[in-house]
């Protein structure tokens, strides 16, 4: 079968020592030997609530092949219960200290002590103990080739424009074409071992730095929770090769490096970055404490998500965000017409082929669009003649915190319900360490406590407001 799992099993790799092939094998065990999760996901999608961990290759093995929502860490409970009704969950495989943020009515599927056992807890309580020792007598095979099944795998939600979030659907084939292509691009071999960063739960991290080590039997360690002092003794000590991650984790990153007084010699072979716009100071200045070239890449959820990268096989174009990945068409085109720019013309950054997205699980008009087979990211850039793609803006209503997207209308909104409040103005203002921190001025009969709070409550940790300004009204 060609399901992502198969696929990352059969390369041979290995998540914190665990091989891939027994992670996936747990993962069935678990649906075989439960049939509350079996009734539970009849008819529905699941939900996975995880930290990057090996667990999360377990996870995504017990959805067998149903779409699985990918749900971010720091989202907040009452974003978690929306994203778990509009996609229709029937159960959610996470881990006790995160079960908290849940909504009420769903199997709970708790991966704590995964790939040895998980616990199912019913809807009504009930809480059965399943042992996945079994996994190692379970025969996992994948084709090294499959191209993945057109049916969905993965929805993140993304893309709130219009005020809410919406649910992109990946598909198999979406991301082990892209996981393939990001091999090729970065040249990942045996002899590589990813340190992972960015969560799972965005694809960013999952394909490039999950999924994609995995089929070329390398391997992968994880970090659940960064800190860059952490991350940069462990480059030295484990024998890291490859660092992928967003601008502000290489910002902190080179200031733990210069703390420690640099890496040894040869440490690292690449390191990737993307998720926001890169500065060509930092990556000269990172260059230089450690003698690899920064290479920036671009991408979007709706394309599972890389289209373009500054592939290892030429020179790094720093201040660019390189080359359409393979298999990827890229062309920049007018905005309202979609007729192509010609080269050195600004306009939007389009992409077509096998990684994007099939839509979303609703309110599809209000998201991104995909015209004559072209999916309108929403992002402007300038095409060299020799096809090198510089980014120049946005033409949609989105700034970056952390790599993370956040949309001013959808912090509107959610701050706008709470009682008290008669309007709301959200801007992204620019900063250095965190590419912008999100500004709110909020009017009504509200405390900066009474907002605080309710936006903790409300929203992800990247989209809560870091500089508020309150008028009375």
């Amino acid at each position: 079968m060609d399901l992502l799992t198969l696929r990352a099993a059969a390369g041979g790799g290995t998540i914190d020592g665990h091989p891939a092939a027994a992670l996936v094998a747990a993962g069935f065990t678990l649906l075989q030997r439960s049939p509350v999760l079996v009734r539970a996901l009849a008819g529905t999608r699941a939900a996975i609530l995880l930290p990057t961990s090996p667990q999360f290759l377990v996870a995504l093995a017990a959805c067998d092949g149903r779409g699985a929502v990918l749900v971010n860490p720091l989202a907040a409970p009452s974003e978690v219960a929306h994203q778990c009704a509009d996609a229709g969950v029937g159960a959610i495989l996470t881990i006790a200290p995160m079960a908290k943020r849940l909504p009420p009515g769903l199997v709970q599927v708790l991966l704590d002590e995964a790939p040895a056992a998980a616990t199912v807890v019913a809807a009504d309580g009930a809480a059965t103990r399943v042992d996945l020792g079994t996994h190692f007598g379970l025969d996992v095979e994948g084709e090294a080739d499959a191209p993945g099944r057109d049916e969905e795998c993965a929805i993140v939600y993304t893309s709130g424009m219009a005020g809410r979030a919406l649910g992109a659907i990946l598909t198999h084939r979406n991301l082990i074409t892209n996981a393939r292509a990001t091999v090729q691009a970065a040249a990942f071999t045996p002899e590589d071992h990813v340190l992972a960063m960015l969560p799972w739960s965005h694809l960013f991290g999952l394909t490039v730095s999950g999924i994609a080590p995995l089929l070329v039997k390398a391997r992968v360690s994880t970090m659940a929770r960064f800190n860059p002092l952490t991350a940069v003794d462990r480059v030295a000590a484990e024998g890291i090769t490859t660092l992928i991650a967003v601008p502000a984790v290489f910002a902190a990153l080179l200031q733990a490096i210069e703390r420690r007084g640099g890496l040894p010699a040869h440490a690292l072979r690449l390191c990737i970055c993307g998720g926001a716009p890169l500065d060509p100071a930092l990556q000269a200045r990172w260059a230089e404490a450690t003698g690899v070239e920064l290479r920036q890449g671009y991408g979007l959820t709706e394309a599972s998500p890389v289209a373009l990268f500054n592939r290892v096989d030429r020179p790094n174009r720093r201040g660019t965000l390189g080359l359409p990945f393979p298999g990827v068409r890229v062309s920049v085109r007018d905005p309202a017409s979609g007729a192509e720019r010609a080269t050195g013309i600004e306009g939007e950054i389009c992409v077509a082929g096998d990684t994007v997205f099939r839509g979303y699980v609703s309110g599809g008009e209000l998201g991104l669009q995909v015209r004559d087979g072209w999916l309108h990211t929403g992002d402007l850039g300038i095409a060299d003649a020799d096809g090198v793609v510089r980014f120049t803006g946005l033409c949609k209503p989105m700034f970056t915190r952390n790599g993370f997207n956040v949309y001013p209308r959808e912090v509107e909104r959610v701050l706008g319900t709470l009682p008290g409040v008669r309007a709301v103005s959200v801007t992204g203002e620019p900063d250095p360490a965190s590419e912008h921190e999100v500004a709110a001025t909020v009017t009504g009969s509200v405390s900066e406590a009474d907002v605080k709070a309710w936006a903790e409550a409300h929203l992800s940790a990247y989209k809560r407001p870091t500089r508020l300004t309150i008028v009375p009204g």
